[in-house]
């Protein structure tokens, strides 16, 4: 027996671009648990292949949410997506987006995803926009893949329907990614429409957030466990873990669900809240995944008992916390809570699966701890100790990042020559070198 809607689906008033398990465990879970979610339907679309569109649409957009403790397994439906689509379905995308009823556009496409440049604007020679433009431009009825274009696209169909405002609600890793994808999607207006910005400008909400949950990739297994306990098929289930985090800053000028029913949090300063999680989550996340690989560790609960990386998280942390507005005590709670979340044996957490993307990822969670160490003159052994876990990841071959060619480029040769070009890619000068030196000296000593 498959997944299938017993009541009629909530209306569309949300779409959702980047299709895929996080999403499922949060954004749409959360509407799910929304007070008026009979109001607020979903309609996602996938960032790249059709086949998970599919098959959830096969369901009617229902799927089970398995929330794995170290207890057990708790099953939910969530009813919140109710149309799923390919990344190439372009005529759904500007109808939803030339809807008055959508209130909402929510992404997660990755940090990857927006397409920056070092200025933290649109790489416009990116070869990607550069196709995109070109396309858009000779073929009214494509909507373009990169989300900056694909958005823009979507905003000038909106503005052409006369549609009315809409808020944006990016849900990536990213500090202050209301303003990151504001910056591409304007100058991505720019490129397609020189009036578009202005009314981008008085239309259009960039919503920062800060989203945390931990989810890994569904398995062969994790599909029979939901056959066996819910009695039913589904291809598609997401696991996750008990603890999930949405804080939000900003407007929703056409209205939003009630998401703080299902414990949102809405404030008017949300970068204590982004540093907190980007340093001490993310940044242990990259630690634990790049050096635990070394070790020869799988995933996140198999590396954290490692009681060698248990110690250089601690250190990480202690660095990271020197530089956060959170008082003491609260940080200890919230270090305790992490150290609980990485143990959890359920929840299957791969390293492989966190080690991607590390040039731009260590940008935003350890390189301006480091920098605020060396400011504050000390030594940063903690922050040089993840960047030399991702040199020695990398110099092993394992490269698995946007800037894959470059990143290949930068580890070869001398181990001397490498590490001050890999540096370059992460923004560091030079006399960071030595520290980063030394530390790769010392994981080679403890995976020996």
């Amino acid at each position: 027996m498959r997944l299938r809607r017993t009541s009629p689906a909530p209306p569309v008033r949300h779409v959702h671009l980047g299709l895929g398990s996080f999403f499922r465990a949060h954004q749409a879970w959360y509407t799910h648990r929304a007070s008026d979610a009979d109001a607020w339907g979903i309609a996602a679309f996938s960032g790249r292949s059709a086949e998970l569109a599919r098959t959830l649409a096969a369901q009617d957009g229902l799927f089970t949410l398995d929330v794995r403790g170290p207890d057990g397994d708790e099953l939910e439906v969530v009813t919140s997506l109710v149309r799923t689509h390919g990344a190439d379905d372009d005529d759904a995308w500007l109808t939803y987006l030339a809807d008055p009823a959508v209130a909402i556009l929510t992404t997660t496409v990755t940090e990857a995803g927006y397409l920056r440049g070092p200025d933290s604007h649109l790489d416009a020679e990116h070869p990607d926009v550069v196709a995109d433009l070109a396309r858009v431009r000779t073929e009214p009825s494509f909507a373009g893949r990169t989300a900056p274009v694909r958005i823009a696209v979507g905003l000038l169909a909106r503005r052409d329907a006369g549609a009315g405002p809409i808020a944006l609600v990016p849900c990536d890793n990213l500090q202050a990614n209301g303003a990151a994808l504001r910056a591409v999607v304007r100058d991505a207006a720019a490129l397609l429409d020189p009036t578009l910005p202005a009314w981008v400008e008085e239309n259009v909400a960039f919503v920062t957030t800060m989203v945390d949950r931990i989810t890994p990739r569904p398995t062969e297994h994790d599909v029979a466990l939901v056959r066996s306990l819910g009695g039913y098929d589904d291809p598609v289930p997401v696991v996750t873990e008990p603890f999930s985090e949405w804080v939000l800053e900003g407007d929703f000028p056409a209205g939003r669900p009630r998401w703080e029913d299902a414990g949102a949090r809405f404030t008017d300063d949300i970068e204590p809240f982004e540093q907190r999680k980007l340093a001490l989550l993310n940044g242990a996340h990259s630690l634990l995944a790049y050096a635990g690989l070394a070790l020869g560790q799988t995933t996140v609960s198999e590396a954290i008992a490692d009681p060698r990386c248990r110690d250089w998280v601690e250190q990480w942390w202690d660095e990271a916390a020197a530089h956060l507005p959170q008082p003491a005590g609260e940080l200890d709670e919230y270090r305790a809570a992490l150290v609980s979340r990485f143990a959890n044996p359920a929840i299957r957490h791969l390293l492989a699966q966190i080690a991607t993307d590390g040039s731009k990822k260590l940008r935003e969670r350890v390189v301006p701890t480091l920098l605020a160490e060396r400011a504050a003159g000390r030594g940063a052994a903690g922050a040089a100790r993840v960047l030399a876990a991702w040199v020695t990841h990398v110099r092993a071959g394992q490269v698995d990042d946007v800037a894959a060619e470059r990143v290949r480029a930068a580890a070869q040769g001398p181990l001397e020559d490498a590490v001050p070009r890999l540096l370059d890619l992460l923004g560091l000068d030079d006399d960071v070198v030595p520290l980063v030196l030394a530390q790769v000296a010392e994981l080679e000593r403890a995976a020996a």
